[in-house]
């Protein structure tokens, strides 16, 4: 199961801590072994279920843009901002990764084989289990944080700067689908 977590996500491999890389891949692993998905099906549907059926966004293309997006911010914000705002650049690139692996026990398969939410994503959200799957394999308390504040439960927290970036890096990858003007 390595083997398909790296084709999936290769961009783990940018993670510079080799025991942090085997946390946030067996996340990974954990969650897929859980989840009624598969990898292939990563790749396949639609990376929101508030836009509608005809998104053809993945939900790997979303993941993977923010990770990206976020990974450009960090090295933007150490490059202008140095010392006076430091960015630990393997917690971001851990908590963008992982920002929703929980997402993955939310989904049911209708019997047309189409994500649709579960009763356990009707009760918790991905934030809750994303950080439940991320602690069970022991990733830090910063990796942690970013899962729980990547979406709209950490308005009501101090983020960390690396939460901040994946926290927009989702939401400006997310937003312009959800409110698109269709001309």
């Amino acid at each position: 199961m390595e083997r398909e977590i790296f084709a999936l996500w290769p961009e783990i491999e940018w993670i510079q801590d080799e025991e942090l890389r085997e946390k946030v891949a067996h996340t990974w692993e954990i969650a897929l072994e859980r989840s009624v998905l598969s990898a292939d099906d990563l790749n396949r549907i639609p990376f929101t279920l508030l836009c509608g059926p005809d998104l053809k966004v993945s939900f790997m293309d979303h993941k993977r843009c923010v990770v990206h997006v976020a990974r450009e911010s960090g090295e933007k914000m150490i490059s202008f901002f140095g010392s006076e705002m430091p960015v630990d650049m393997d917690v971001l690139l851990a908590g963008a990764i992982l920002a929703d692996v929980g997402k993955l026990l939310e989904y049911e398969l209708d019997g047309n084989g189409n994500a649709v939410q579960g009763s356990y994503g009707k009760y918790l959200r991905h934030p809750f289990s994303g950080v439940s799957l991320a602690e069970e394999c022991g990733c830090p308390p910063g990796v942690c944080h970013i899962i729980a504040a990547h979406a709209g439960e950490g308005d009501h927290i101090k983020r960390t700067v690396e939460a901040y970036i994946v926290h927009h890096a989702d939401f400006m990858t997310f937003l312009p689908f959800k409110s698109r003007l269709i001309v």
